[in-house]
């Protein structure tokens, strides 16, 4: 969706907008959203597939609200930024916020987070394997609602009404797996991971979020949530959990733990 439909001053948070190159030149947009409270760390949001930033923020109010500042970036073809979406170069998009988030907060070195919902959380943990200096910039992944592989998740969704049903083998089989997260996770040794999955969770079904866990090398942590798609955090004892994990690994020389 490119239209806006909210900003965050409209419901009472300072933001201010970002615009970033991606390697091919296309522009991006983001929003830099500021905490009421002082700033206790970063987190990089990706959102998931449909609509913008502009309603997927709302997520992640209440990470302002403790203290985390939130930096939400749309990905080409989303609301304002130019292009069309589309894999890989989604990841070169992530990697230019990754960029200027990190030249950002050199100057005033706090923790820092990936946070990814839905195809988001998939393409985080994608991205997590490829960018070089993740392990070293970033002191943890936060993943809510991932699937495993995209010819996998494209099957299921096909096969969800009747009109799509006969085309859930076609997407199946003509999905390449060069940038599956199942695959991507098992790169992530060293790094904090927290992954988060509703069972009742109806459009990225619960056994997806198990494949990737059970493939994730450790550190890892685990929330079984309850509820629908991406609505995990509306749980006071899923924001708890994702407080301590970020709490935990504030500081890289804290050892790891499960």
């Amino acid at each position: 969706m490119k239209q806006h439909v909210t900003t965050p001053a409209q419901l009472g948070y300072d933001y201010q907008d970002v615009y970033l190159r991606a390697a091919d030149n296309t522009r991006l947009h983001a929003w830099l959203i500021h905490p009421k409270k002082p700033t206790l760390g970063t987190v990089y949001f990706l959102h998931g597939n449909a609509e913008n930033i502009s309603t997927h923020f709302r997520a992640t109010l209440w990470l302002l609200n403790h203290g985390y500042e939130v930096f939400a970036l749309d990905y080409r073809g989303y609301g304002l930024s130019e292009g069309k979406p589309d894999v890989p170069a989604v990841f070169s998009d992530i990697d230019a916020g990754a960029q200027w988030l990190y030249s950002h907060i050199r100057t005033e070195p706090r923790p820092l987070y990936l946070y990814g919902q839905s195809l988001g959380a998939s393409l985080a943990i994608t991205f997590a394997s490829n960018y070089k200096p993740f392990k070293q910039r970033f002191n943890g992944l936060i993943t809510e609602a991932a699937f495993a592989r995209f010819d996998t998740i494209a099957k299921h969704v096909a096969s969800q009404h009747w009109l799509t049903w006969g085309a859930q083998y076609p997407a199946k089989w003509l999905i390449g797996r060069e940038h599956d997260p199942l695959d991507a996770i098992a790169q992530l040794d060293n790094l904090p991971k927290l992954m988060i999955h509703s069972v009742d969770d109806q459009i990225i079904p619960y056994r997806f979020g198990t494949q990737l866990f059970d493939a994730a090398p450790e550190p890892k942590q685990r929330v079984v949530a309850r509820g629908a798609h991406i609505r995990a955090a509306a749980d006071a004892q899923v924001r708890s959990s994702m407080l301590a994990f970020m709490q935990q690994f504030a500081h890289p020389e804290m050892p790891l733990a499960r």
